[in-house]
């Protein structure tokens, strides 16, 4: 049996996101001889001792990771996760994020099963994936998404529940063969993964699309987020979003996907409320989102798009609606 190069089992569990103490426990590695499973883990990082080959599959199992891994002789590069639509204010990427990449990796797994499926099955390619730029007019897009999803605004509009207007959306995309997955961790809460994090992630691929939507979001956003990466589909694009949108491509998606759930003569109700804070409209703008099964932050954005809110009223809606997910945590 070849050596290992210890420096892969440490890179595997931090890429899982894992602690030597949540990993320790995950891989069954208990304390023996009055030392502790994580020194025990520890250890075998720094390569004084050699794991077991069933230590090495409940590793793999745990950490997410094929056998063969382990046997490389250094770290891979970090796996690819399409383009990173993601900007803090300021123009500033994300920090890096193992416990991301594990779930794109996941994601990417389902997604190679399901393509499988699919070119067994001989489903042919799906010409829409890919068919817009960023060019189009919003309005455009907007209308050959709702038409080609056979999307209803006002059934999704009589759905008792902000979840059952979801169903009814992710049924219609469904059937449109874009798979909408809600995935928000690597099946444990203590992998959560955050909404400052990531929002959402489209897998652009012409036999199996996928729109993934970060389940640790509140659920009247969950609609807006899958048409969001629904219109990163139409333009081919493969990425990770995250919650502000600061690049152009992602104000684009963001309208496109307003624009199928608030047509933009709606909101002629608030007509030019201008620089008033946004405490001051929040009860007119729960009420109108509530009748439509959509969410406030996505309300006031349309205002903020449309010019009736200033960007310091949208900035506070956005503050409020982060600091609500997390006292609901």
């Amino acid at each position: 049996m070849p050596t290992l190069n210890p420096d892969i089992l440490r890179w595997a569990r931090t890429t899982a996101g894992l602690s030597l103490e949540e990993a320790a426990h995950a891989i069954e590695l208990n304390d023996a001889r009055g030392v502790s499973g994580s020194q025990r883990l520890a250890a075998l990082e720094a390569g004084k001792e050699e794991p077991s080959r069933p230590l090495l599959l409940r590793m793999a199992k745990a950490y997410r990771r094929s056998l063969l891994v382990f046997y490389l002789e250094k770290e891979p590069k970090t796996g690819d996760r399409g383009k990173d639509f993601r900007r803090l204010p300021g123009g500033a990427a994300p920090q890096y994020n193992p416990v991301l990449d594990a779930l794109i990796r996941d994601i990417k797994g389902r997604q190679s099963l399901i393509k499988s499926l699919l070119e067994d099955a001989e489903a042919g390619e799906l010409p829409f994936i890919g068919s817009a730029k960023p060019e189009t007019p919003v309005p455009e897009l907007a209308e050959r998404i709702t038409k080609q999803l056979q999307f209803d605004l006002n059934t999704f509009r009589e759905q008792k529940t902000i979840e059952e207007a979801f169903a009814y959306l992710r049924q219609k995309t469904e059937a449109s063969r874009i798979f909408v997955l809600l995935l928000g961790n690597l099946g444990s809460h203590h992998t959560n993964i955050s909404v400052e994090t990531f929002r959402g992630f489209a897998l652009a691929d012409k036999i199996a699309p996928l729109a993934v939507i970060n389940d640790n979001d509140a659920g009247f956003a969950w609609s807006f987020t899958t048409l969001h990466e629904v219109a990163h589909l139409w333009l081919g694009e493969t990425g990770v979003s995250g919650w502000a949108g600061v690049l152009p491509v992602e104000q684009y998606c963001s309208d496109v996907a307003a624009e199928i759930l608030l047509p933009p003569k709606e909101l002629e109700e608030f007509a030019r409320i201008g620089a008033v804070t946004f405490d001051h409209i929040a009860e007119q703008v729960s009420r109108f989102a509530d009748r439509r099964n959509i969410s406030r932050a996505m309300v006031a954005y349309r205002l903020f798009r449309t010019g009736s809110i200033n960007e310091k009223t949208w900035g506070g809606a956005q503050r409020q609606v982060l600091q609500g997910l997390a006292c609901s945590r």
